[in-house]
């Protein structure tokens, strides 16, 4: 059987465009799993991405147990900190915040993490995460208390990327944020994607179709909506 990481890769050599849906455990309330799921389930949606900033310790488990009973979709662990991790789901992004300074979320929280990893069966995939300016505060920059790159500096954020890769990161994910305002540019992707070997992943400030087709047709491998499916989950059916 493939694995996750082997399904994203070749999806993109073979130019196959793929959608998460990103569910934080703290936002989502237990009673309305079952609606929210049966909507994705209707829905052209590869992966369902679970995790947030600030999450209750034990609130993901529960969260991830809950869907597992009401869809075949994997489920993929976007951790805010180490105490998301769960071994009900089906693997975990191990991100390293590489535009952020802060040695807690570029190794400190990754150490933290190891001696639930080590009793897990999770596939674990290596990830650089890129947090942009999407042109508002994000929890993301206040819990890691880093500074998002500026949409501005192109060069910046493909450097950090190609840096990225070269450390032997497996995917590059570029995170605009919950509740961006604007999403990564489509010069940014472009950049990012013809500078890459590895996948690329984009989410934050994801709202229309427009945007979702200029994010692939710019070389996002993978599309992340979170935010806009939480205020709307009927939003899938205008998008996609």
């Amino acid at each position: 059987m493939n694995t996750i990481l082997e399904h994203i890769k070749t999806s993109r050599e073979k130019g196959d465009k793929l959608l998460a849906i990103l569910l934080d455990p703290d936002k989502l309330l237990i009673s309305e799993v079952e609606e929210t799921i049966t909507k994705i389930n209707q829905s052209k949606v590869d992966y369902i991405f679970v995790g947030g900033s600030t999450v209750s310790i034990g609130i993901t488990e529960v969260l991830v147990k809950k869907i597992k009973t009401l869809t075949h979709i994997p489920i993929i662990i976007f951790p805010g900190d180490f105490e998301q991790v769960t071994n009900k789901a089906n693997a975990l992004l191990f991100l390293s915040l590489l535009s952020g300074r802060n040695p807690e979320y570029l190794i400190g929280q990754q150490i933290k993490s190891v001696r639930k990893l080590k009793k897990t069966s999770l596939e674990i995939i290596p990830t650089g995460y890129i947090l942009i300016d999407g042109g508002v505060e994000t929890s993301v920059q206040k819990v890691s208390n880093t500074t998002p790159i500026s949409q501005l500096n192109i060069e910046e954020i493909t450097m950090t990327a190609i840096a990225g890769e070269l450390m032997g990161k497996q995917l590059i994910y570029l995170e605009a944020g919950s509740g961006a305002t604007e999403a990564v540019s489509q010069e940014i992707i472009k950049e990012v994607s013809d500078n890459l070997t590895i996948p690329l992943l984009v989410g934050g400030g994801i709202r229309t179709k427009k945007q979702l087709k200029n994010a692939y047709k710019n070389g996002a491998d993978i599309v992340i909506i979170g935010t806009a499916f939480e205020e709307n989950n009927s939003i899938l059916e205008a998008i996609i």
